[in-house]
């Protein structure tokens, strides 16, 4: 499933601090998440897809260096956001 604008403004919502909130780390990190997870499930039938691979592999980068940042800055937030998106099992 791709993430569609519906699912994309859902995921706002719900991590964004205020209203016009649509880049903060929480929100990034979310979007990223999906898009993780969305790949993941694509690469489960298309196992030869290197090139979509590299572009997975910069995003959990990514994610890594936003939760690096936001451990450091909000560590009470960090912690929930994890929980909620299921991260560190």
């Amino acid at each position: 499933m791709a993430l569609t604008r519906e699912n994309r403004d859902a995921i706002i919502q719900k991590y964004q601090a205020h209203e016009t909130d649509r880049g903060s780390s929480k929100v990034q990190v979310a979007i990223l998440t999906a898009r993780i997870n969305d790949l993941t499930d694509h690469f489960r039938s298309h196992k030869k897809d290197h090139h979509s691979r590299r572009g997975l592999l910069k995003m959990v980068g990514k994610r890594r260096r936003l939760l690096d940042y936001l451990r450091r800055n909000d560590l009470d937030g960090y912690r929930a956001l994890i929980a909620d998106l299921g991260l560190r099992h």
